[in-house]
Order: C-alpha cells, then structure tokens, then sequence
C-alpha cells in the first residue's frame, strides 16, 4: 500500500492519474448549489482536487469558498479556470491542521481518499469546523471495491454509524441525479451539525 502523503496525490496529479475526477462538478452537488440563495455563507470543500465545485460556486458569485487539498499541482487547474479566485482561499495544507467555522462543507470524493482507519478523524473534524447549525453535503460511494485503495468504498450502514453521533442526518438517500456510470452507486446526505456529539 502506498504512503497517502501530499507527495503520493502531487504526483498523481502530475501524471494525470485521477479517475474519480469527472472532469466537471458532480451533478447531484451542483443540483444542491443551484437552490442556495445567500450566496454571503463560507463553504469549505476538503480534498478539493481540480476543485470543480469550487470553480462552479465561484462563477456562480459565491464569495467565500474555501479549497483544500495538501497536492500543490491540484490547484493548477482552478488557477487557469477561475484565475480571480481568491488565492488567500486556497489551503495547501492538512485537513486535520485546519482552523475556521464554515456554514457549509462539501464532501466530494475527500472520504473515499482516506484510509478507512481516519474516517472517524475526518467526522469529528468536519464537526468541529463546522459553524452552529452548520451543513454537510455531499455523495459518498454506496459500495465496497475489491482493490485496496484508494479510493475507498463504503456502505449505508458503515456510513450511519461515523456520522449519527455528530450529525442530524436530515437527507440520506441514494442519489437519483448521478452520473450515468455512478447511477445508483453513489449515496446523498445533507447532514446538519449537532450542538454536541450523542455517543449513547
């Protein structure tokens, strides 16, 4: 198995060797951002990659949406797409380094990445980010990969049980609007932020 470090994903971005990226913003999410009016809120997109959700949400005239991911070669495509996005909003950085509050957080394929060992981490620290009242969207594969990884699969119920004690999970079905290789493979969830986690 690989080191998953930020030289592991420069280099694959590098080598052109990314086949979650679509090449566009994923549908279901786009869906989701089209019917967001305040356009004020500070959105947080982890493991943004080429970060074309980011580029949507900017061209779109939202003015506070923030990218990370820790592979510097990653923003390069945001940079000759949306070269006005604001550079101060591009987080080089680890994800578990992050500080902030954010109205809105994406998840995109940033799960997936990470070994299933870290996905509790990654839970507790999208919870932390988050503002009161604060939302998590997104699509998660609703399947398991016989690879090792990444990226990783996953399913419903391995899902529930990381996300129920800090989230309010309001939306949680399998996404209706995917791609058509992704139809039926891929789940929704728009979760809202606890006040505390429930561990009972």
């Amino acid at each position: 198995m690989p080191t998953l470090n930020a030289d592991y994903w420069n280099q694959r971005y590098l080598d052109h060797d990314t086949p979650w990226d679509i090449g566009y913003v994923s549908t279901p999410l786009r869906h989701v951002f089209d019917k967001i009016t305040d356009k004020a809120i500070h959105i947080l997109i982890p493991g943004a990659g080429r970060a074309h959700e980011a580029i949507y949400l900017h061209q779109q005239g939202f003015h506070n949406v923030w990218v990370c991911d820790w592979a510097p070669e990653a923003f390069a495509f945001l940079r000759k797409q949306a070269p006005d996005f604001p550079e101060s909003n591009l987080l080089i950085e680890d994800f578990f380094q992050l500080t902030g509050q954010f109205d809105l957080i994406v998840e995109q394929t940033f799960l997936s990445a990470l070994p299933p060992a870290m996905r509790p981490q990654y839970v507790r620290k999208v919870w932390e980010l988050q503002a009161d009242h604060g939302y998590l969207i997104g699509v998660l594969f609703n399947e398991e990969f016989s690879h090792s990884g990444p990226p990783y699969g996953g399913n419903r119920a391995t899902y529930e049980r990381l996300f129920r004690p800090y989230f309010h999970l309001e939306e949680w079905h399998v996404a209706t609007d995917s791609i058509a290789p992704r139809q039926g493979r891929e789940l929704f969830l728009r979760f809202r932020k606890k006040s505390q986690p429930d561990h009972s």
